[in-house]
């Protein structure tokens, strides 16, 4: 480390003869290498050069000379974009052999592939994409065809993705991603990348029709000039880069069709998608090739390589841009490799393909399914970001439905309650955007969701106040003749249940988000899933009681004493949605019981953490939802008090986990036609089977044998 007095003597280092900076009249350039060289000598071990002055404030400002991620300067090999054009680094023509030429440019293209993907994982764009010479002087390759549409386009995707990304606004999970520093993604002519990506690919065309051609017929197309001179060679080349050329076209041709307003798009881009993951399927068969092209065969193979050649593109310095990145020193970047490019845009384009087979339901609690579903998949940002951009448009759900219809329909209202004046009340318009709000953070990563889910909990507990005290207002003015106002209190009743419902919902998610963050520790699942019972509890009820509403008996006339009854039984039923809650409430009750049966008799899964203790951890994670009463009067008391008694020998006699696979086997047939709900049917079977066998096991044995682990 390096106090300020010797940074400043650092910056006074004597200019080299490449540097852009010279002396001036209140500068001159001197050279303490020799005082650094005779420091280093004298230093041991954790020792640092400092005046009278340094603090520790200093130290945590100071930065440490020589080192690649501190010093931005270290790691520039040229000063200037200039001075690396003038030293030969990115050359036009790439060689003056052809073929040679035609291998360089593959390997650029493939380096570029690898420097996107590494950009959407979240790196910058300026030490990745724009780490490449040509694209920051995409002028110079006017002479080159392909080199500048290839380039072209590039540039045009780039900026389509940094655009659908801030329109999202996710890149706040990374905020580095859509940062551009000024680089030149706004090119005169970007446009037409496409027209001249297509006349580039038909010259390709002809040139391999050409060398395919029968020695009959090559006499009539001896006007076209091949690729390169070895022919030989000419088709493998022509392949591989009419592969890669294609996957440009149909990916930007993607990107553009999505971004079309309301989804109307969706079709077409579905059909570039596959197009593009056929060519990427040509551009891992063209590998084999250009392993043992020209160049000759990769000494070290291809393994962690950024080509599928193996050989280091030309054209390429990440330090560059290093010092105008950001305003912190440069991130150390490792560029992903080919293969592991291609698999990342792979599942990129699923990711892409599966929002656009979404039959855009109107319904929220069928967006809501499809959005948790997709996001098991661990969608990338850029996937989710065009998600997002679909999801809510104009203010609009798909950019269609306005937001109050949405609630109304979620709400178990009748169709024509979406055109009521009462939607026009601030207090519509607060919950109007809460749902707006709440499909947004859906939307992000796993991690920034939980965050915010938490911190929405309080907004939807304000909003359930508000509402409460809109209804009882209503309820005090309301007339037996006014049928309007009486339309404005059932519009509130149901709301008002299912904003509760709504928030229980957005708990639960919270709470098995932590599962998936692996945010708990074993000995705190059983605080957990007890946390996690009580609110599927409210769930239900609140679920149970929308359900009702909207199948009000009606009036029937003219109908047998039996078949109404038959009726009534019918709507007597438990609904399968309820079902479906209940099995995940005998299973978060059965675990919550297991876990403590086995502290209480075997003291197992005891916690051990010496800085807090049981309680305050309670507190820890269940903070926010504690701060939004959700639900009402829980605690870290009721907590231990209803798992205080909990024994395995009471547990055996009444075995949650059964009740589980019970339930499930009997709302399978409810489900027929919904492969997701039983695909989970068959996992909640799955676990409850195993952790009853579990139960069984240690009933019988855990007390005799303490050695058992579980």
């Amino acid at each position: 480390m390096a106090e300020r007095d010797a940074e400043e003597a650092t910056m006074s280092h004597q200019a080299p003869e490449r540097s852009s900076i010279p002396s001036g009249d209140n500068t001159v350039w001197a050279d303490i290498s020799p005082l650094l060289d005779a420091a280093c000598k004298e230093l041991g071990d954790g020792e640092m050069i400092h005046g009278e002055n340094f603090n520790l404030f200093a130290a945590m400002s100071a930065l440490e000379i020589m080192d690649p991620k501190m010093d931005s300067g270290i790691v520039s090999k040229y000063c200037s974009l200039d001075e690396a054009i003038e030293d030969g680094a990115a050359p036009v023509p790439l060689s003056h052999d052809k073929t040679i030429d035609v291998q360089s440019i593959i390997d650029i293209m493939d380096h570029l592939l690898a420097c996107e993907a590494t950009w959407h994982s979240g790196h910058s764009l300026a030490q990745t994409v724009f780490s490449c010479i040509y694209l920051l002087r995409l002028d110079r390759t006017s002479s080159h065809a392909i080199l500048h549409s290839y380039c072209r386009v590039i540039r045009a995707t780039c900026k389509a993705v940094v655009s659908v990304v801030s329109d999202a606004r996710t890149h706040e999970e990374e905020d580095l991603f859509s940062m551009t520093y000024g680089l030149p993604l706004d090119g005169d002519g970007d446009e037409k990348c496409l027209s001249f990506l297509n006349a580039v690919e038909e010259t390709i065309c002809r040139q391999l029709r050409a060398c395919k051609a029968p020695s009959s017929k090559k006499r009539v197309l001896e006007d076209i000039e091949p690729l390169q001179h070895n022919l030989d060679l000419e088709e493998g080349f022509c392949k591989a880069l009419l592969c890669r050329l294609r996957f440009r076209k149909h990916f930007f041709h993607t990107l553009a069709c999505m971004r079309r307003p309301q989804g109307r798009g969706f079709e077409m881009a579905r059909k570039h998608i596959a197009s593009c993951i056929l060519e990427l399927e040509s551009i891992l068969k063209s590998a084999e090739f250009l392993r043992f092209g020209v160049c000759g065969t990769c000494k070290d193979g291809i393994e962690g390589k950024t080509t599928a050649s193996g050989h280091t593109p030309i054209g390429f310095d990440a330090s560059l841009n290093s010092r105008s990145a950001a305003p912190t020193p440069p991130r150390a970047i490792k560029i992903l490799s080919w293969k592991r490019a291609v698999e990342y845009f792979v599942k990129l384009l699923h990711d892409l393909d599966v929002i656009c087979s979404y039959s855009l339901d109107p319904s929220l609690e069928g967006v809501l399914r499809f959005v948790v579903q997709f996001q098991k998949s661990k969608p990338d940002l850029v996937a989710r970001a065009h998600l997002q951009v679909l999801l809510v448009q104009d203010g609009k759900l798909y950019g269609r439905y306005p937001i109050f219809a949405v609630i109304t329909k979620a709400s178990a209202l009748p169709e024509f309650t979406k055109n009521h004046d009462i939607q026009k009340s601030e207090c519509f318009m607060q919950l109007g955007q809460l749902v707006i709000n709440m499909l947004k953070i859906l939307c992000t990563n796993a991690a920034w969701q939980r965050r915010k889910l938490g911190k929405i909990l309080q907004d939807w507990r304000v909003i359930y106040v508000q509402l409460e005290l809109a209804l009882r207002n209503e309820v005090g003015e309301v007339s037996s003749n006014m049928d309007d106002e009486k339309m404005s209190v059932k519009i509130l009743r149901h709301v008002l249940n299912w904003v509760e419902e709504q928030t229980y919902w957005i708990a639960s998610r919270f709470l098995m988000l932590g599962f998936e963050l692996d945010l708990y520790s074993p000995s705190e699942y059983c605080m957990v899933y007890w946390y996690l019972y009580v609110v599927l509890i409210k769930l239900a009820e609140k679920t149970h009681f929308r359900m009702a509403v909207s199948n009000e008996p009606i009036k029937r006339k003219g109908k047998k004493k039996k078949d109404s009854l038959k009726e009534v039984a019918k709507e007597s039923r438990v609904h399968p949605a309820i079902l479906f809650l209940q099995c995940h409430m005998c299973l978060a009750e059965g675990l919550t019981m297991m876990l403590a049966a086995l502290r209480n008799d075997l003291m197992v899964l005891q916690s051990q953490n010496p800085f807090n203790t049981e309680q305050e951890r309670f507190l820890q994670h269940f903070e926010l939802l504690q701060k939004a009463c959700i639900p009402d009067h829980i605690s870290y008391p009721s907590f231990k008090e209803s798992t205080s008694y909990a024994r395995l020998s009471t547990l055996v006699m009444y075995n949650y986990f059964k009740d589980a696979q019970r339930i499930a086997k009997e709302i399978k047939s409810s489900f027929s036609n919904d492969p997701e709900k039983l695909a989970e049917l068959r996992r909640i079977e799955q676990v409850a089977e195993h952790n009853g066998i579990a139960l069984n096991v240690i009933s019988r044995v855990g007390a005799l044998d303490p050695s058992l682990k579980v």
